[in-house]
Protein backbone atom coordinates (compact mmCIF):
# COMPACT_ATOMS: atom_id res chain seq x y z
CA UNK A 1 0.00 0.00 0.00
CA UNK A 2 1.58 3.07 -1.19
CA UNK A 3 0.49 6.69 0.37
CA UNK A 4 -0.37 9.13 -1.56
CA UNK A 5 -1.00 12.77 -1.14
CA UNK A 6 -3.83 14.17 -0.04
CA UNK A 7 -6.69 15.30 -2.60
CA UNK A 8 -10.37 15.30 -2.41
CA UNK A 9 -12.29 12.52 -1.92
CA UNK A 10 -14.91 11.82 -5.07
CA UNK A 11 -18.59 10.27 -4.84
CA UNK A 12 -18.79 6.78 -5.68
CA UNK A 13 -21.55 5.61 -8.06
CA UNK A 14 -21.64 2.06 -8.25
CA UNK A 15 -20.18 -0.84 -6.80
CA UNK A 16 -17.06 -3.20 -7.78
CA UNK A 17 -18.10 -5.11 -10.85
CA UNK A 18 -19.07 -1.77 -12.63
CA UNK A 19 -15.33 -1.39 -12.23
CA UNK A 20 -15.27 -3.71 -15.57
CA UNK A 21 -18.01 -2.64 -17.38
CA UNK A 22 -17.25 0.83 -17.20
CA UNK A 23 -13.30 0.14 -17.59
CA UNK A 24 -13.97 -1.45 -20.62
CA UNK A 25 -16.55 0.88 -21.96
CA UNK A 26 -14.10 4.04 -21.56
CA UNK A 27 -11.49 2.24 -23.47
CA UNK A 28 -10.22 3.75 -26.91
CA UNK A 29 -9.93 1.15 -29.52
CA UNK A 30 -11.68 -1.35 -27.84
CA UNK A 31 -13.74 -3.30 -30.59
CA UNK A 32 -10.97 -4.96 -31.97
CA UNK A 33 -9.65 -5.89 -28.86
CA UNK A 34 -13.34 -7.49 -27.55
CA UNK A 35 -13.80 -9.20 -30.37
CA UNK A 36 -10.57 -10.91 -30.16
CA UNK A 37 -11.33 -11.44 -26.43
CA UNK A 38 -14.71 -12.37 -26.07
CA UNK A 39 -14.43 -16.44 -26.64
CA UNK A 40 -12.70 -15.83 -23.22
CA UNK A 41 -16.14 -15.18 -21.59
CA UNK A 42 -17.72 -17.72 -19.74
CA UNK A 43 -21.36 -18.35 -20.53
CA UNK A 44 -23.57 -19.10 -17.96
CA UNK A 45 -26.28 -22.01 -19.91
CA UNK A 46 -28.64 -21.87 -16.70
CA UNK A 47 -29.51 -18.28 -17.45
CA UNK A 48 -30.98 -18.93 -20.80
CA UNK A 49 -34.51 -19.44 -19.74
CA UNK A 50 -35.14 -16.88 -16.97
CA UNK A 51 -33.69 -13.70 -18.69
CA UNK A 52 -36.40 -10.50 -19.44
CA UNK A 53 -36.56 -9.90 -23.21
CA UNK A 54 -35.16 -6.50 -24.34
CA UNK A 55 -35.90 -4.06 -26.64
CA UNK A 56 -38.19 -2.01 -24.59
CA UNK A 57 -37.60 1.57 -23.17
CA UNK A 58 -34.78 0.22 -20.65
CA UNK A 59 -32.21 -2.14 -20.27
CA UNK A 60 -31.67 -3.62 -16.87
CA UNK A 61 -27.80 -5.55 -16.20
CA UNK A 62 -27.43 -7.27 -13.02
CA UNK A 63 -23.58 -7.26 -11.79
CA UNK A 64 -22.41 -9.37 -9.48
CA UNK A 65 -19.22 -9.78 -7.69
CA UNK A 66 -19.51 -13.75 -6.29
CA UNK A 67 -17.14 -14.62 -3.36
CA UNK A 68 -16.33 -17.51 -4.33
CA UNK A 69 -12.99 -18.95 -3.50
CA UNK A 70 -12.87 -21.72 -6.31
CA UNK A 71 -9.04 -21.12 -7.84
CA UNK A 72 -7.64 -19.34 -4.96
CA UNK A 73 -4.27 -19.30 -4.60
CA UNK A 74 -2.87 -20.74 -1.10
CA UNK A 75 -0.02 -18.97 -1.28
CA UNK A 76 -0.63 -15.98 -1.78
CA UNK A 77 -0.48 -13.75 1.38
CA UNK A 78 -4.29 -12.65 1.69
CA UNK A 79 -5.27 -16.46 1.00
CA UNK A 80 -6.40 -16.68 5.14
CA UNK A 81 -8.16 -14.02 4.85
CA UNK A 82 -10.26 -15.58 1.88
CA UNK A 83 -9.94 -19.43 2.34
CA UNK A 84 -10.55 -22.47 0.27
CA UNK A 85 -13.50 -23.31 -1.82
CA UNK A 86 -14.12 -26.40 0.55
CA UNK A 87 -13.94 -23.72 3.92
CA UNK A 88 -16.48 -21.92 2.82
CA UNK A 89 -19.35 -23.23 1.52
CA UNK A 90 -18.99 -23.07 -2.41
CA UNK A 91 -20.42 -19.37 -4.15
CA UNK A 92 -22.36 -16.71 -2.50
CA UNK A 93 -23.13 -13.57 -4.36
CA UNK A 94 -20.82 -11.07 -2.40
CA UNK A 95 -21.92 -7.70 -4.51
CA UNK A 96 -24.80 -7.17 -5.87
CA UNK A 97 -26.45 -4.08 -7.83
CA UNK A 98 -28.89 -3.21 -10.66
CA UNK A 99 -27.64 -1.21 -14.15
CA UNK A 100 -30.86 0.56 -15.05
CA UNK A 101 -30.03 2.00 -18.89
CA UNK A 102 -33.00 4.46 -19.62
CA UNK A 103 -33.31 4.88 -23.41
CA UNK A 104 -35.76 7.71 -23.38
CA UNK A 105 -33.95 9.96 -21.40
CA UNK A 106 -30.21 9.17 -21.94
CA UNK A 107 -28.84 8.04 -18.51
CA UNK A 108 -28.08 5.15 -16.02
CA UNK A 109 -28.82 4.63 -12.90
CA UNK A 110 -27.46 2.09 -10.35
CA UNK A 111 -28.80 0.36 -7.03
CA UNK A 112 -27.00 -1.85 -4.54
CA UNK A 113 -29.07 -4.58 -3.28
CA UNK A 114 -27.99 -5.55 0.56
CA UNK A 115 -26.79 -9.03 0.53
CA UNK A 116 -28.82 -9.43 3.84
CA UNK A 117 -32.44 -8.40 2.29
CA UNK A 118 -34.39 -11.13 3.19
CA UNK A 119 -36.94 -12.12 0.58
CA UNK A 120 -38.25 -15.33 -0.96
CA UNK A 121 -36.05 -17.73 -2.82
CA UNK A 122 -37.56 -19.31 -5.30
CA UNK A 123 -38.09 -23.32 -4.20
CA UNK A 124 -35.73 -22.92 -1.48
CA UNK A 125 -38.25 -20.35 1.10
CA UNK A 126 -37.12 -17.31 2.67
CA UNK A 127 -33.23 -16.56 3.39
CA UNK A 128 -30.82 -13.88 3.04
CA UNK A 129 -30.63 -12.50 -0.16
CA UNK A 130 -27.15 -13.36 -1.21
CA UNK A 131 -27.66 -17.07 -0.33
CA UNK A 132 -30.34 -17.59 -3.58
CA UNK A 133 -26.89 -17.47 -5.82
CA UNK A 134 -25.97 -20.67 -3.52
CA UNK A 135 -28.59 -22.30 -5.89
CA UNK A 136 -26.86 -21.35 -9.20
CA UNK A 137 -26.39 -18.04 -11.22
CA UNK A 138 -30.26 -18.59 -12.31
CA UNK A 139 -32.00 -18.90 -9.20
CA UNK A 140 -30.54 -15.31 -7.97
CA UNK A 141 -31.80 -14.15 -11.18
CA UNK A 142 -35.12 -15.29 -10.62
CA UNK A 143 -35.25 -14.11 -6.72
CA UNK A 144 -34.45 -10.61 -8.18
CA UNK A 145 -37.27 -10.24 -10.28
CA UNK A 146 -39.89 -11.88 -8.42
CA UNK A 147 -39.03 -10.49 -4.80
CA UNK A 148 -38.08 -6.85 -6.06
CA UNK A 149 -40.41 -6.90 -9.55
CA UNK A 150 -37.40 -6.07 -11.73
CA UNK A 151 -37.01 -7.68 -15.03
CA UNK A 152 -33.27 -8.43 -15.60
CA UNK A 153 -31.91 -8.17 -19.18
CA UNK A 154 -28.33 -9.13 -18.51
CA UNK A 155 -26.10 -10.56 -16.45
CA UNK A 156 -22.57 -9.80 -15.86
CA UNK A 157 -19.98 -11.67 -12.64
CA UNK A 158 -16.72 -10.95 -11.67
CA UNK A 159 -15.03 -13.36 -8.67
CA UNK A 160 -12.51 -12.38 -6.24
CA UNK A 161 -9.26 -13.42 -8.03
CA UNK A 162 -10.59 -11.82 -10.76
CA UNK A 163 -11.21 -8.18 -8.52
CA UNK A 164 -7.64 -8.15 -8.31
CA UNK A 165 -6.59 -8.75 -11.51
CA UNK A 166 -8.23 -5.85 -12.34
CA UNK A 167 -6.97 -3.50 -9.91
CA UNK A 168 -3.26 -5.18 -10.36
CA UNK A 169 -3.83 -4.24 -14.21
CA UNK A 170 -4.86 -0.60 -12.85
CA UNK A 171 -1.35 -0.60 -10.74
CA UNK A 172 -3.69 -0.03 -7.82
CA UNK A 173 -6.54 2.14 -6.38
CA UNK A 174 -6.43 5.77 -4.79
CA UNK A 175 -8.49 5.93 -1.58
CA UNK A 176 -8.15 8.38 1.12
CA UNK A 177 -8.88 7.33 4.73
CA UNK A 178 -9.78 10.28 7.58
CA UNK A 179 -8.41 8.27 10.71
CA UNK A 180 -6.57 5.26 11.49
CA UNK A 181 -8.71 2.57 10.31
CA UNK A 182 -8.77 -1.52 10.23
CA UNK A 183 -10.90 -4.71 9.59
CA UNK A 184 -9.77 -7.45 11.55
CA UNK A 185 -11.90 -10.15 9.78
CA UNK A 186 -10.35 -9.17 6.31
CA UNK A 187 -7.31 -7.86 7.09
CA UNK A 188 -7.23 -4.10 6.37
CA UNK A 189 -4.93 -1.83 8.14
CA UNK A 190 -4.21 2.15 7.78
CA UNK A 191 -2.25 3.01 10.52
CA UNK A 192 -2.24 6.55 9.51
CA UNK A 193 -4.53 8.53 8.03
CA UNK A 194 -3.55 10.06 4.45
CA UNK A 195 -4.55 8.81 1.09
CA UNK A 196 -3.33 5.53 -0.41
CA UNK A 197 -2.64 3.87 -3.50
CA UNK A 198 -4.38 0.43 -2.50
CA UNK A 199 -2.23 -2.79 -3.95
CA UNK A 200 -5.11 -6.09 -4.63
CA UNK A 201 -4.84 -7.89 -1.81
CA UNK A 202 -5.50 -4.21 0.49
CA UNK A 203 -8.33 -3.23 -2.68
CA UNK A 204 -10.14 -6.44 -1.71
CA UNK A 205 -9.44 -5.99 2.04
CA UNK A 206 -11.31 -2.59 2.06
CA UNK A 207 -13.93 -3.36 -0.64
CA UNK A 208 -15.07 -6.92 1.38
CA UNK A 209 -15.11 -5.06 4.75
CA UNK A 210 -18.10 -5.25 7.17
CA UNK A 211 -16.44 -4.84 10.37
CA UNK A 212 -15.06 -1.72 9.77
CA UNK A 213 -12.89 0.14 12.58
CA UNK A 214 -11.83 3.66 12.59
CA UNK A 215 -9.27 4.98 15.77
CA UNK A 216 -11.23 8.27 17.54
CA UNK A 217 -9.69 10.16 20.08
CA UNK A 218 -8.94 6.60 22.00
CA UNK A 219 -10.03 4.09 21.01
CA UNK A 220 -11.82 2.02 18.13
CA UNK A 221 -14.99 2.96 16.61
CA UNK A 222 -16.94 0.17 14.75
CA UNK A 223 -19.11 1.08 11.94
CA UNK A 224 -22.11 -0.33 12.70
CA UNK A 225 -23.82 0.15 9.12
CA UNK A 226 -22.23 -3.70 8.27
CA UNK A 227 -23.81 -4.06 4.40
CA UNK A 228 -25.07 -0.73 4.20
CA UNK A 229 -21.76 0.48 5.48
CA UNK A 230 -19.80 -1.59 3.30
CA UNK A 231 -21.76 -0.70 0.12
CA UNK A 232 -21.11 2.89 0.83
CA UNK A 233 -17.45 2.16 0.72
CA UNK A 234 -17.55 0.47 -2.25
CA UNK A 235 -19.15 3.04 -4.49
CA UNK A 236 -16.15 5.21 -3.38
CA UNK A 237 -13.96 2.76 -4.34
CA UNK A 238 -15.21 2.22 -7.70
CA UNK A 239 -15.59 5.20 -8.25
CA UNK A 240 -11.87 5.96 -7.85
CA UNK A 241 -10.99 2.74 -9.85
CA UNK A 242 -13.49 3.54 -12.72
CA UNK A 243 -11.69 7.33 -13.05
CA UNK A 244 -8.35 5.81 -13.12
CA UNK A 245 -8.99 3.49 -15.53
CA UNK A 246 -10.34 6.30 -17.92
CA UNK A 247 -7.36 8.68 -17.11
CA UNK A 248 -4.81 5.77 -17.68
CA UNK A 249 -6.76 4.84 -21.21
CA UNK A 250 -7.07 8.27 -22.91
CA UNK A 251 -3.64 9.31 -21.82
CA UNK A 252 -1.99 6.17 -23.26
CA UNK A 253 -4.66 3.92 -25.27
CA UNK A 254 -2.12 0.82 -24.83
CA UNK A 255 -3.14 0.49 -21.20
CA UNK A 256 -6.38 -0.89 -22.98
CA UNK A 257 -4.96 -4.38 -23.47
CA UNK A 258 -3.79 -4.87 -20.07
CA UNK A 259 -7.35 -3.84 -18.78
CA UNK A 260 -9.58 -5.82 -21.11
CA UNK A 261 -7.23 -8.78 -21.03
CA UNK A 262 -7.86 -8.55 -16.99
CA UNK A 263 -11.73 -7.64 -17.11
CA UNK A 264 -12.90 -9.81 -20.41
CA UNK A 265 -11.13 -13.44 -19.35
CA UNK A 266 -12.53 -12.73 -16.04
CA UNK A 267 -16.68 -12.40 -16.65
CA UNK A 268 -19.41 -14.81 -16.53
CA UNK A 269 -22.06 -13.54 -18.32
CA UNK A 270 -25.96 -14.88 -19.58
CA UNK A 271 -25.80 -16.59 -23.32
CA UNK A 272 -28.00 -13.50 -24.80
CA UNK A 273 -25.15 -10.74 -23.72
CA UNK A 274 -23.69 -9.26 -26.77
CA UNK A 275 -20.01 -8.37 -25.28
CA UNK A 276 -19.35 -6.11 -28.08
CA UNK A 277 -22.71 -4.75 -27.84
CA UNK A 278 -23.20 -4.12 -24.49
CA UNK A 279 -20.03 -2.45 -24.14
CA UNK A 280 -20.78 0.26 -27.52
CA UNK A 281 -24.52 0.91 -25.86
CA UNK A 282 -22.66 1.76 -22.56
CA UNK A 283 -19.75 3.77 -24.16
CA UNK A 284 -21.63 7.16 -23.66
CA UNK A 285 -22.46 6.94 -20.62
CA UNK A 286 -19.66 6.02 -18.91
CA UNK A 287 -18.20 9.60 -19.36
CA UNK A 288 -21.74 10.90 -17.93
CA UNK A 289 -21.65 9.41 -14.99
CA UNK A 290 -24.10 7.68 -13.14
CA UNK A 291 -27.76 8.42 -10.96
CA UNK A 292 -26.60 6.98 -7.68
CA UNK A 293 -30.05 5.19 -5.89
CA UNK A 294 -29.78 3.55 -2.02
CA UNK A 295 -32.37 0.71 -1.90
CA UNK A 296 -34.51 2.14 1.19
CA UNK A 297 -34.42 -0.67 3.64
CA UNK A 298 -35.25 -1.24 7.79
CA UNK A 299 -33.22 -3.50 9.87
CA UNK A 300 -35.12 -6.04 11.85
CA UNK A 301 -34.87 -9.91 13.19
CA UNK A 302 -36.05 -12.56 11.52
CA UNK A 303 -35.65 -16.80 12.62
CA UNK A 304 -32.83 -14.92 15.48
CA UNK A 305 -31.39 -13.32 12.28
CA UNK A 306 -30.41 -9.84 11.72
CA UNK A 307 -31.74 -8.75 8.39
CA UNK A 308 -32.94 -6.13 6.39
CA UNK A 309 -36.53 -5.50 5.13
CA UNK A 310 -37.59 -3.30 2.07
CA UNK A 311 -38.98 0.02 3.61
CA UNK A 312 -41.76 1.82 2.27
CA UNK A 313 -40.03 3.95 0.13
CA UNK A 314 -38.41 1.25 -1.72
CA UNK A 315 -41.38 1.41 -4.14
CA UNK A 316 -41.41 4.36 -6.09
CA UNK A 317 -37.06 3.65 -7.20
CA UNK A 318 -38.08 0.15 -7.90
CA UNK A 319 -41.24 1.15 -10.05
CA UNK A 320 -39.13 3.02 -11.88
CA UNK A 321 -36.14 0.53 -12.26
CA UNK A 322 -39.03 -1.97 -13.30
CA UNK A 323 -40.07 0.45 -16.02
CA UNK A 324 -42.97 2.52 -14.70
CA UNK A 325 -43.30 5.72 -12.71
CA UNK A 326 -40.98 9.15 -13.14
CA UNK A 327 -37.17 8.67 -12.28
CA UNK A 328 -36.83 9.32 -7.90
CA UNK A 329 -34.23 12.24 -6.32
CA UNK A 330 -30.93 10.32 -6.38
CA UNK A 331 -29.96 9.59 -3.40
CA UNK A 332 -27.78 11.92 -1.37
Amino acid sequence: MTRRAPRARRAGVSVLVLVVVFALASSLGLLAATNQQESNVERVAELSDVMADTGGPFVNYLLVGSDTREGADPNSPDYGGIGAAEETGGRRSDTMMVLHVDNDRDVASIMSIPRDLWVNVPGYGENRINTAYTHGADVLVQTVQEALGIPINHYIEVDFNSFKAIVGALGGVDVCFDAPTRDVHTGLWVPVPGCYTLDPMQSLAYARSRYFETFRVDDWKVDGRADLGRIERQQTFVQAAVSKAQQQMTANPLRASDLINAAVASLRVDPGTDLVESIEYLRPLASNGVIRYSLPVVPTEIGGKSVLVLGADATAILGYLAGSGEPPAPSE
